[in-house]
């Protein structure tokens, strides 16, 4: 046995365990199961051509050897990114803590209280200092989040505007270039027209349904809005703010001068900037807009016994589900970048945030003043953190860059400075002496900030915030260590027991790959620094680009999609470019199997597509007739077909090139989407099947954990015909010779953490990739020749086989009263968290295993579902006092004085005997869904509750 082999590590399932899985599934080796599987006219005939694996030892040292060609320097840039301090508490709790980083998307709230009571204190964060109503878990960035700004005030247009076409949104001149590129991209599908101008020049006139103002402006300036609010709402225009989070400890609330929506990033509450990302944008609005809203909302709603319990508020605001009536594709949020934020907020409460607000707002005044001296004149009459001075920049930049020190040159002679928290006063005397030597003055150094400011006095902030007790009652480390471990024993996360999410592909995130995010030389890069300072990061992306284009088949790839959704729309925004670029405008139709996930049509609605749903076969197979038939009978405007591959339903349709044939014999190209990647790498490709574009979940194939449900990263791969059109960044160029405008904040996306991805890919190799996939198909047919003569397995592949995933139908056992969610939750009492429930069908669960899983708890899992089984067989209709209805059974429950069940307190708590080993117990019973919703509160508990 090679003990240095990382794949020996990452694969659960060992030798020993092979022929006793195999004779289980019925079959003789390994490769007849994958032949039985996967169609042999796509079988892959040569092995990846990757470099060999490295040992994690090996691994780690490449790393540490290729960060340091990454050169940081003291960043000044600003654009939306500022150093920030990531506290000691929060980094070693949270951020590498497998707890809190391995754990899903809060879908089952009873197993999930402590990620949501955090994620609840990051809503009220917003709230509080934004001055809105309601906010929700967490959005990708901030460019993306203006632009589900646009987006919300579009869709919430009043009858007139709707019945007059008023499609015209202003930007302000002040916006992030970023934001502004972002905001191109999604727009123009959408047929809504951008007018770039000054906010102080507006005409109001009534072609416009709305704006965006940035707050304080990209280069410092800090203007009140409150009059340009005022007058917008009197031209039926509503107005939202791009606003800089930490400033609004000090300045008026955009939600003071009346904005309707306020959009940003939480990057600099104590998130690394990781060149670029992730980081949690945040999006807050009025109550009125809730229906409208993107992504997530975490409301407080009350169990069974009738006690406070949290949950998903408003299922609804999951757009995908919307399909291709949505106005958003959001289906991954930053959850746990928004934790760490939030709790960057507790830990610091009201009177910390103020005092970091101060002392940045000091450093820059200091600096404007102790310039102005030496004759280069701050030009921002009022700022917040950053300064506008004249100076030559190309004589500054040169001085500057030899001091290992960051500027932003907005031209020739204005540079940009922004100051943030680390920032001390040798910083500021290094900045004022690079200026005395580009102007050959002398300078006294600083010893002291100055303690006035240059915030006009309408824009100083009078409202208080974060009144609330956790906010003010965990300001010690051992009070917020305790806090964090608290909320972490709330939670059912990988490092407990496995995750057999089906479409989720919730793998192990090994330590190793997850170790260099705390390295200085990775995380602190501003993602506008100079390439030739960013050395390591660019050979590192290049070189994952290069082995995605490997795996895939394709020829070109962008990493700059921050979730598998966004990648979505990315893949079809190129395919829609390369149309347009041929004359093709016409080209629109886009097809869509009815089984596709709901973000398919939803990312083709909003890159202005016409959907056409194409029918399944009784087998859960795309109808080839039916398809045939749609593609020839839109062929003069067929833009593109959307296939998931292996399907949504785990089978490798053995009519996939077939499939991809008609489609391109009718003039369109295939997306396909790689939600189901895990069940191909190395045996068969997307280029193989016939798709020109793909998407890949870095989440899930490729080992970056959900976090909580994000951080996400959804790369797509294309082959030749659509490389030129890969999206750009307004900054850092990067992309296609015919590049689409930027599809998120960042050049790379998620920079940081295509780290992870790039070190699963070495250490794991050609041999070690494909047989992680191998062993990922093992597992789900063990487990399904395991569990088909208790449950029935809805789809099955031409041989018997599932791919890497499968589905239960649950839906019989209603007849004894039992529906699929009182399945989930009698599991949450077995120690597990719940398959997916009731996709791609309702009344099933969808399993996968993924090849991380070792075989007891395969079996550990198996034996739960056949337990689970025996006590539906055991339930009738009209039993009201049922063990899985009445599940999941919380201690306070099972050791109450009264127990009124007809069951055993011993069964509903330790139903096997392997959960008395190691009992994981649910802290609330199950959430009244429907009270939540009737009752929306998004927020902590104002003080009085604690009264």
């Amino acid at each position: 046995m090679r003990t240095d082999a990382f794949a020996l590590r990452h694969i659960g399932t060992g030798e020993n365990d092979l022929n006793h899985m195999l004779q289980t599934i019925g079959v003789d080796s390994l490769d007849q199961l994958i032949f039985e599987t996967i169609p042999d006219d796509i079988r892959l005939k040569n092995e990846l051509n990757l470099d060999e694996p490295m040992t994690e030892y090996e691994y780690l040292n490449h790393i540490q050897e290729l960060g340091k060609k990454n050169k940081v320097f003291k960043s000044y840039i600003g654009l939306g990114y500022n150093p920030a301090i990531v506290p000691a508490v929060i980094q070693r709790n949270i951020f590498e803590n497998p707890g809190w980083y391995t754990a899903y998307t809060p879908y089952q709230a009873e197993i999930a209280q402590g990620r949501l009571e955090a994620i609840l204190n990051f809503q009220t964060t917003v709230i509080e200092l934004t001055g809105m109503e309601i906010a929700n878990a967490s959005l990708l960035d901030e460019s993306t989040a203006a632009a589900e700004a646009m987006a919300l005030l579009f869709d919430v247009r009043s009858r007139d505007q709707k019945k007059n076409n008023v499609t015209k949104f202003f930007v302000s001149e002040e916006i992030l270039p970023q934001t502004l590129s972002v905001l191109q991209t999604r727009s123009t599908p959408l047929k809504i027209e951008l007018v770039v101008g000054n906010h102080e020049t507006f005409d109001f006139s009534k072609e416009f349904f709305g704006a965006i103002l940035q707050y304080p402006g990209k280069y410092g300036q800090a203007n009140d809005y409150t009059s340009f609010i005022a007058k917008a709402a009197e031209n039926e225009i509503k107005v939202a703010v791009a606003a800089d989070i930490l400033s609004l400890a000090k300045l008026k609330s955009p939600g003071e001068m009346g904005a309707a929506v306020v959009v940003g990033t939480t990057q600099r509450f104590g998130i690394p900037m990781g060149y670029g990302g992730p980081h949690a944008a945040f999006f807050a609005t009025k109550d009125e807009y809730k229906r409208s809203m993107p992504g997530r909302i975490i409301g407080v709603s009350i169990d069974v016994n009738g006690n406070r319990a949290l949950r998903m508020a408003l299922g609804t605001r999951e757009q995908h589900i919307k399909r291709e009536k949505a106005t958003s594709n959001i289906c991954t949020a930053q959850v746990l970048l928004a934790v760490m934020a939030g709790m960057y907020a507790v830990y610091h409460g009201p009177k910390g945030l103020k005092y970091i607000a101060n002392k940045v707002h000091a450093s820059a005044h200091t600096t404007a003043e102790e310039l102005n001296k030496l004759g280069v004149y701050q030009t921002n009459t009022s700022f917040f953190d950053t300064i506008l001075v004249k100076a030559d920049a190309a004589k500054v930049k040169a001085i500057a860059e030899r001091n290992e020190v960051n500027f932003f040159y907005v031209d020739a002679e204005t540079i940009s400075i922004s100051f943030n928290e680390t920032t001390s006063i040798n910083d500021i005397n290094q900045i004022i002496g690079i200026f005395a030597e580009a102007t050959g003055k002398e300078f006294t150094p600083v010893k002291i900030l100055l303690p006035s400011g240059r915030i006009t006095e309408n824009l100083e902030r009078t409202s208080t915030f974060l009144q609330h007790d956790v906010f003010n009652n965990h300001h010690s480390e051992s009070q917020l260590m305790r806090y964090i471990k608290k909320l972490e024993r709330k939670d059912l996360s990988l490092n407990h027991s496995m995750i057999s999410l089906g479409s989720c592909t919730m793998k192990l995130n090994a330590a190793a790959e997850m170790l260099p995010l705390s390295m200085a030389n990775w995380n602190n890069m501003h993602p506008f620094a100079p390439i030739e300072q960013a050395e390591g990061y660019l050979t590192m992306l290049k070189k994952l680009e290069q082995q995605l284009n490997v795996v895939t088949g394709f020829t070109g790839t962008t990493l700059q999609p921050n979730s598998g959704a966004q990648g979505e729309y990315a893949g079809l925004m190129a395919i829609r470019a390369y149309h347009l670029s041929r004359g093709d405008d016409h080209r629109t139709v886009c097809l869509i199997p009815s089984s596709a996930h709901g973000t398919n049509p939803a990312s083709a609605a909003m890159a202005g597509m016409d959907i056409i749903v194409t029918k399944t076969t009784p087998e859960g197979n795309i109808d080839v007739e039916d398809l045939r038939a749609r593609a020839i009978e839109f062929k003069d405007r067929l833009s593109c077909l959307m296939v998931t591959y292996p399907s949504t339903h785990g089978v490798f349709e053995s009519s996939i090139i077939e499939i991809t044939d008609i489609i391109h014999e009718n003039g369109g190209l295939v997306y396909m989407d790689g939600a189901n990647m895990n069940a191909q790498v190395g045996l068969t490709n997307p280029a193989t099947i016939g798709a020109d574009v793909c998407h890949l979940n870095l989440h899930k194939t490729f080992a970056i954990p959900h976090g909580g449900g994000g951080p996400g990263v959804g790369p797509i791969c294309v082959n030749d015909k659509l490389v030129p059109f890969l999206p750009t960044n307004p900054v850092i160029k990067v992309g296609g010779d015919q590049a689409i405008t930027a599809i998120s904040a960042a050049p790379y996306g998620s920079a940081l953490v295509c780290l992870i991805s790039y070190g699963y890919i070495c250490m794991l190799g050609a041999e070690g990739l494909t047989k992680s996939t191998k062993h990922a198909i093992l597992n789900a047919n063990y487990m399904k020749a395991r569990l088909e003569a208790h449950y029935p397995v809805l789809y099955s592949g031409e041989m018997g086989r599932a791919a890497h995933e499968m589905i239960l139908d649950c839906r019989a056992f209603e007849d004894n009263g039992i529906k699929v969610t009182d399945i989930a939750k009698r599991l949450m009492d077995y120690g597990f968290h719940a398959p997916t429930v009731s996709f791609p069908v309702a009344g099933t669960l969808m399993i996968e295993p993924t090849e991380s899983e070792d075989l007891a708890e395969l079996d550990r899992f198996c034996d739960a579902m056949i337990s689970i089984r025996k006590e539906i067989a055991a339930s009738t209709k009209d039993d009201a006092q049922n063990i899985l209805k009445n599940a999941p059974h919380t201690l306070a429950m099972v050791t109450a004085n009264e127990w009124v069940y007809p069951y055993s307190r011993e069964n509903a708590a330790y139903p096997l005997e392997y959960i008395a080993e190691n009992k994981f117990w649910p802290t609330v019973r199950r959430v009244d869904e429907a009270y939540g919703d009737r009752n929306l509160v998004c927020s902590c508990a104002p003080i009085e509750a604690y009264m």
